[in-house]
């Protein structure tokens, strides 16, 4: 006989606050880090956990109830569909911002790195 697995929850106006890996946004709710694909920071929305693990989880929206400023219209058709530039709803300077942070953040946090002052990225002139 099988365990009946328990229903897993509906988070309600919940803010995404960051950006993760892999074009992933991160929300934090009582100490737990959610991941959440398509989100932007500043979205206000409402979540259905799809895994959860120990220290993290893994969601998806299923209502925005407030769009964030920094959230942009993607400008392929194909957006959300094929897997590529996951990061198309944020405008090309706030990805430039989110990648370096994330860089910076992977070095000193997981790396133990001192880094000194560390210019901006430059970004492509064609995007």
């Amino acid at each position: 006989m099988t365990r009946k697995k328990k229903p897993l929850p509906i988070l309600e106006n919940i803010t995404i606050t960051d950006v993760a890996a892999e074009g992933k946004a991160i929300a934090k709710v009582d100490n737990l880090v959610v991941f959440v694909p398509y989100a932007v920071p500043g979205d206000v929305v409402d979540l259905q956990v799809r895994r959860k693990k120990h220290s993290y989880a893994e969601a998806e929206v299923i209502k925005f109830h407030k769009y964030s400023d920094k959230r942009s219209e993607p400008f392929c058709k194909h957006f959300g569909v094929c897997g590529g530039c996951k990061w198309q709803c944020l405008p090309y300077t706030e990805q430039l911002h989110y990648k370096q942070k994330q860089v910076v953040d992977n070095l000193t946090r997981i790396g133990k790195i001192e880094l000194p002052e560390i210019m901006p990225i430059l970004g492509s002139v064609h995007q």
